[in-house]
């Protein structure tokens, strides 16, 4: 039988002879007598293939850099430091790993509210750019840079007045913890001037996880009108403009796969705006759902199937403790389930309706409500698909004290 696709939120597995190839790989075949679940699988090469497509379609002056706290797996940050530009971080933690994986720190970004002394001045040495959130974070870097003597990077991460539309996470507009209101911007700017920091630029992330192209290009057109404006406060050249990510993967059914082909195109007309408004500046588009989150798979293994007033429920080695996500528990108001597929029986017709669950002693420990299924018994693989990003790392994985799930990168 010849490879094919069989799911639309997941284009990149085809299928042969009833299992999903990862890696090229059957998923048996990889499992089968060395690895035990529940774990996470990530193709190396559905990630890359996603990123030479995005890098294919940018002007030279728009770096691509990966947003660790997407996936922190260090082998696959290892292999985003060789293909991206850079990387951005959230956490000390985050940087120690970059730094480990083999990226330099004059291409890592640390952003994020709340920084540390202790993490401030190990980015400090490390020469990343700091992305301000407050005044008062300013100039704590400005007093650990005098005590290092070592001039800190530093951008002005911007609070815009507007948001992302129909994303899935607002990070900018109203009030927020996250970055200086943009109106407050300009005397930030005019203090910074006065303070022993290299200015590089500005952060302005107004929203994540965006299936709406148009939504994306506003908010485009509205970052770079605030960049041009900001600038004529900087005091000095502009040659870093973090314009954040946005863009989105399907989970859900009903949701369309989004084509970035308009939001490439309007990138490199403000690139090239950007060459007379901003001739310094390198534009940063910072992505990490989109790079990683449709490449990796939760698997686990039905070790039970039991009917309770005639509904089927499959009891699997995996639960929300592993992919906190999937199981509704991440953000979700209405539950929905991820795409689940029964991954070595690809071929054969749904028979029955089926709930997924797993081992966990709360009713919260769902991980596919009511789906259509084949007929399945214990010892058969279920994997839950788009796990990617916001999987291992975004979970309770110390809850009840089961074994944690490996990943593997293949």
């Amino acid at each position: 039988m010849t490879d094919r696709p069989r799911h639309a939120a997941m284009e990149q597995f085809p299928v042969r002879d009833g299992q999903l190839l990862v890696g090229g790989k059957g998923v048996v075949s990889l499992l089968q007598g060395q690895i035990a679940t529940p774990l996470y699988l990530y193709d190396k090469g559905a990630i890359t293939g996603r990123v030479a497509s995005l890098r294919s379609r940018l002007p030279d002056t728009v770096k691509l850099h990966y947003a660790v706290k997407a996936n922190p797996m260090p082998e696959l940050v290892s292999h985003m430091c060789r293909i991206c530009d850079g990387l951005d971080v959230a956490s000390c933690g985050e940087l120690q790993l970059s730094l480990d994986a083999g990226a330099i720190g004059e291409r890592i970004s640390f952003a994020g509210p709340g920084k540390r002394d202790s993490e401030l001045r190990t980015a400090i040495e490390a020469g990343v750019i700091i992305s301000l959130e407050s005044p008062s974070e300013m100039e704590r870097t400005a007093r650990i840079g005098s005590e290092l003597e070592i001039t800190p990077r530093v951008a002005v991460r911007v609070n815009p007045a507007f948001e992302l539309r129909a994303s899935g996470m607002k990070m900018g507009g109203g009030a927020k913890p996250f970055g200086i209101d943009e109106e407050r911007v300009p005397e930030i700017l005019e203090r910074l001037a006065l303070l022993p920091l290299s200015f590089k630029g500005f952060q302005i992330f107004s929203g994540s996880q965006c299936l709406n192209a148009a939504a994306i290009i506003e908010a485009h057109d509205r970052t770079f009108d605030l960049a041009f404006r900001l600038a004529e406060d900087a005091p000095g050249p502009v040659e870093w403009l973090n314009i954040g990510g946005g863009l989105g993967i399907p989970y859900f059914p009903g949701e369309a796969r989004l084509d970035p082909a308009a939001i490439l195109t309007n990138l490199s007309r403000h690139a090239e705006k950007c060459k007379d408004a901003l001739p310094d500046a390198d534009i940063v588009l910072e992505l990490g759902r989109y790079l990683v989150g449709e490449a990796g798979i939760y698997i686990c293994r039905i070790i039970d199937r039991k009917i309770s007033r005639g509904r089927i429920f499959l009891v699997t080695d995996g639960g929300m403790h592993h992919h906190l996500a999937a199981s509704g528990n991440l953000g979700q108001v209405i539950r929905k389930n991820y795409p689940v597929v029964p991954l070595a029986k690809m071929d054969i017709e749904p028979c029955e309706e089926v709930t997924i669950v797993g081992p966990l002693c709360t009713p919260l420990d769902i991980l596919a409500d009511r789906v259509p299924m084949p007929r399945l018994q214990p010892g058969d693989l279920i994997g839950v698909l788009q796990s990617g990003a916001y999987g291992r790392s975004a979970s309770p994985i110390g809850f009840l004290g089961h074994p944690l799930p490996d990943e593997i990168f293949v």
